[in-house]
């Protein structure tokens, strides 16, 4: 049985309302809302729809499981870097699909080998994608594919959200485990929730005596802080 498929598997429980995964991705909560619902749009030959990016662990909850914060990850570059088109995404996702028999390939580590090429492959033929365009999407995708961390069976485990823009290697200051701390992201290493920093830090306690009393780095402490108002202000 696939391990994606067992519900008391952590990565499939419903955990992350949007709002808090659009925040822990930095990408706004209505394209995640459009990646669940699908959309109309339209063309010269007038208005089409495509069908959902991400499937939800369960139809009748809004919440997203960890397995889905993954997908919309590596969905993030493909449509933020290179604009390619939504149904042609979701075509080469189907045929993802068929190829490995997998309801979400972006969370195995399949796509990460050898879904990358025929991801790429897939959409070139669709959108007429040139050849250094390809070679482009693919690197951005491998390092992309490099803040995810998989387990022995090929499945993402942990995720390292980018705290500070897509650049090449942006430290790994906070991860994402569905079994730490109920999946809210915590600093690395430690466990320390993102929250309670924060919390403590609205409360007035200085950057640098939080770190002292965590045994962290500054960095540490301040990509945390920064996450948590983030979420907390647009909240």
């Amino acid at each position: 049985m696939n391990q994606l498929s067992v519900v008391t598997d952590p990565r499939n429980i419903p955990a992350y309302a949007v709002v808090d995964a659009a925040r822990y991705l930095s990408i706004p909560s209505g394209t995640i809302q459009s990646w669940l619902r699908g959309r109309t749009y339209q063309t010269q030959e007038g208005p089409r729809y495509y069908e959902p990016l991400i499937q939800r662990p369960r139809a009748n909850l809004p919440q997203l499981s960890f397995t889905n914060l993954i997908e919309a990850h590596v969905l993030r570059v493909i449509r933020k870097v290179h604009n390619v088109r939504l149904d042609k995404v979701r075509t080469a996702l189907d045929y993802l699909d068929q190829q490995f028999q997998m309801p979400h390939p972006l969370a195995q580590i399949q796509f990460q080998t050898d879904g990358v090429d025929l991801f790429v492959e897939s959409v070139g033929r669709l959108v007429s994608v040139s050849k250094p365009g390809q070679l482009a999407m693919q690197e951005i995708l491998k390092h992309l594919l490099q803040r995810v961390e998989w387990d022995e069976q090929g499945i993402a485990a942990r995720l390292y959200p980018f705290t500070s823009g897509m650049k090449e290697n942006v430290p790994k200051q906070l991860v994402i485990d569905p079994r730490i701390a109920f999946g809210r992201p915590v600093l690395v290493g430690t466990g320390i929730p993102t929250s309670i920093l924060a919390t403590r830090y609205k409360a007035g306690e200085s950057i640098d005596d939080l770190a002292i009393d965590y045994n962290c780095d500054r960095l540490q402490i301040e990509e945390a802080i920064r996450c948590e108002l983030l979420l907390q202000d647009a909240a």
